[in-house]
């Protein structure tokens, strides 16, 4: 059964509303979500609890002055936790916004169309770009990223993608990528030169062996697939090895029932293993208690 912990309130830009939340991350320690407020050109931070959230990065107007975003479309926390790193889509760009300083802001990569965000333990940075089709990361202050997934031009061969977008990188450093207009989830180990299939691929459709423009994206030790179904209105686990997946949450058709969702885009699990979902056309963040296993 889900609850909504943020949001809900309709589209607007209120503190206690959304205009098409996309990215998501959860802190366990401040017991805080930071949800990627697209059309409000915004960061929210929202205690959990709390009935409003506040403005934690831009909120003024899209635009391009380095105190401002243009509908971003995900954000993270950095691995010390002083900053957020931030798809900042319109202005193809990822900026960094300290927490502690408001005015210290710097743009960290210019000239990319960001979607997918993730760090790893070292801190390097992985980024999709939906352009240019492929994956890179960035190692701490340098300069050119490298290629680690795609860049092979735009298609579905196995060392293609098609729309890059929500990524995930486990602890070896192993890619998983939505790669949304393929209707597949791709992983691709530290060094390939292509990726496998993990999840769907086998076409647009909403039988449990298919997606529809995956999203949010979530690997769990077991190497098992949480992803965001986005077309389908639902939230899908794929086994490791398992040639179809299992409905998680929704699943009842698009609506706004607390067992529906509306075009889902971000998901996150927290250490308890609750999972949280935005649900973007309904302007809300959805938490579900599921049984994992």
């Amino acid at each position: 059964q889900a609850t909504t912990i943020a949001g809900g309130n309709g589209l607007g830009n209120q503190l206690n509303q959304f205009d098409a939340p996309e990215g998501i991350y959860v802190d366990d320690q401040q017991q805080t979500i930071y949800v990627a407020d697209l059309n409000n050109h915004r960061i929210i931070k929202w205690k959990f609890g709390e009935k409003y959230g506040e403005v934690v990065a831009g909120g003024n107007g899209g635009g391009n002055r380095i105190d401002q975003l243009d509908t971003p479309f995900n954000v993270i926390l950095d691995r010390n936790k002083k900053s957020l790193i931030i798809c900042d889509v319109g202005n193809e760009r990822v900026v960094r916004w300290s927490l502690e300083n408001q005015n210290d802001r710097q743009i960290l990569i210019e000239d990319i169309s960001c979607f997918g965000l993730m760090m790893n333990n070292k801190g390097d940075l992985f980024v999709s770009d939906y352009e240019r089709n492929e994956v890179k990361r960035w190692k701490k202050d340098e300069k050119q990223g490298i290629v680690v997934a795609g860049g092979n031009g735009k298609g579905d061969k196995l060392n293609q993608l098609n729309y890059p977008g929500f990524i995930f990188v486990d602890r070896e450093d192993s890619i998983y990528v939505s790669d949304c207009n393929n209707h597949r989830v791709m992983k691709w180990s530290k060094g390939a030169k292509e990726g496998i299939i993990v999840a769907g691929g086998q076409g647009y459709g909403n039988s449990l062996k298919q997606l529809s423009y995956p999203q949010g994206l979530v690997v769990n030790e077991n190497g098992d697939v949480f992803v965001v179904d986005c077309s389908n209105h639902r939230v899908m686990c794929w086994p490791s090895d398992s040639k179809e997946g299992r409905v998680v949450v929704g699943g009842n058709g698009e609506g706004e029932g607390s067992n529906q969702l509306h075009h889902p885009t971000g998901l996150v699990f927290d250490r308890a293993n609750n999972l949280y979902v935005v649900d973007m056309f309904n302007h809300r963040i959805q938490r579900f208690d599921i049984d994992t296993n």
